[in-house]
């Protein structure tokens, strides 16, 4: 093969070597691979769905912008790939002359295939789009072959990605939008029906502000698709890296779930509200009955025992019962949506009132507790005593008679009876000692 010998290169760049035979073919070979792959990948671009919608859609923003930017670099991309099919073809017919090209022959391939002599009109970096101030060169841009396809690589990339992520977004997010409007208007309907509408409702007012927000999320993201991409964290440089932002839809979809949640909770009452009612009136009607049963109780403390001190009783609860008349009427009229939080609010209340009138009439007839309780512990002295023959004991009779008379008379001195009850134990207690200690020591 020889020595390789010098062809002419770039303007102003030393001559480089010629290249033998084998050189070429491989060169060829690989040239003509990267040929088919970017004519492949060409055309697939341009029959891409994404890039028909970009085409005919009413764009806006920065999916406007760059898709502008995006088209240009198209018209670039094929400009550039005419001019390489051009010089690829050159090269090929040049190598097709003879079978052993001529050492001329070769300085001619060596220049097509390795210098820059591929001129391309209005290739320059303005024309690429790529936001530089200067235009293209005079008479267009020198590139050598593999230059031309790592240019049209880097087109491509860029073009690819505007088209990927637009048709990302839009195969996303209008059709979730869509059934998410859908689910609106059935709830919509739902909640009118049970009186969740705007102005007299917050979830009614909810629906119309997540309404009017899914309708101006739709037409951004119809006119505006890039504003909704974000792309990969990951520093993937691969087109379309990334992937669509669904923050406002999110959002919009969990206001929904709440509006839901709150119609079937109304729903609920609706369907259950007779029964919440009666049960309310039961548990309002109970404490009444313990409250009335306190102050009774209270009188009687007051006639029977004292120097207690006897607490107040307070009077039925009106509140709660001006609003249980309140939550009749609001299913009478079928506003379930007024209803719902008032019988939360009243179920909770009326237990509390019921608990109090408890608690009052336990603290009413503590004095007569205590007076039960030490009748029932004088009789049972008695008894024990009676058992062992120490009831007719006079000292015993009279401690029991005493503490009888206190316990059994109105108004009883708690305090009193209750010394002379312990005084009767006592005595009870010493006699019952005795007697042990004497059967003892007959035993």
């Amino acid at each position: 093969m020889g020595v390789p010998r010098p062809f002419p290169g770039s303007p102003g760049e030393p001559d480089a070597p010629v290249r033998d035979r084998e050189d070429v073919d491989r060169a060829l070979a690989r040239l003509g691979a990267e040929y088919e792959a970017i004519e492949t990948s060409l055309l697939a671009l341009q029959d891409h769905a994404g890039r028909r919608l970009l085409e005919g859609a009413g764009l806006a923003g920065t999916t406007k912008e760059r898709w502008a930017a995006a088209e240009r670099s198209i018209t670039l991309l094929w400009t550039l790939f005419d001019a390489y099919t051009a010089a690829l073809e050159q090269a090929r017919e040049l190598r097709e002359r003879r079978r052993l090209p001529s050492p001329e022959d070769l300085a001619e391939l060596t220049g097509l295939l390795y210098g820059d002599g591929v001129t391309v009109p209005g290739a320059g970096p303005a024309a690429a789009g790529d936001g530089t101030p200067d235009g293209p060169a005079p008479g267009g841009e020198r590139f050598s072959l593999d230059a031309l396809v790592e240019r049209i690589n880097g087109l491509y990339a860029q073009s690819l990605d505007v088209i990927v992520a637009a048709d990302a977004v839009w195969s996303a997010l209008p059709a979730r939008i869509d059934l998410l409007s859908a689910e609106l208007q059935r709830t919509r309907s739902l909640a009118h029906s049970v009186g969740v509408r705007p102005g007299e409702h917050p979830a009614g007012d909810d629906l119309e502000r997540i309404t009017d927000e899914l309708l101006r999320l739709r037409e951004r993201v119809i006119a505006d698709p890039l504003a909704f991409w974000v792309s990969s964290s990951t520093g993937s440089s691969a087109p379309g890296a990334g992937r669509p932002d669904t923050v406002r839809y999110d959002r919009a979809a969990r206001a929904l779930e709440d509006i839901r949640r709150e119609v079937a909770a109304v729903l609920d009452v609706r369907q259950d509200a007779e029964r919440r009612l009666m049960q309310l009136r039961d548990v309002l009607s109970r404490a009444d009955r313990t409250l009335t049963e306190a102050r009774q109780a209270r009188g009687e403390v007051l006639a029977k025992i004292a120097g207690s001190e006897v607490p107040a009783v307070s009077g039925p609860p009106t509140a709660l019962h001006e609003q249980l008349a309140a939550a009749a009427d609001y299913r009478r009229r079928a506003q379930w949506h007024r209803l719902s939080p008032l019988l939360d609010s009243l179920e909770e209340r009326a237990e509390d009132e019921l608990l109090r009138a408890r608690e009052s009439l336990t603290a009413v007839t503590a004095p007569l507790a205590v007076r039960a309780e030490l009748r029932g512990r004088l009789d049972a002295y008695r008894g024990k005593l009676a058992r062992h023959g120490l009831a007719e004991d006079p000292l015993l009779t009279e401690r029991y008679d005493l503490a009888r008379r206190m316990l059994w008379s109105a108004p009883c001195d708690l305090r009193a009876a209750e010394q002379a009850v312990w005084r009767y134990q006592q005595a009870a207690a010493e006699a019952l000692a005795v007697q042990q200690r004497e059967d003892e020591g007959d035993s």
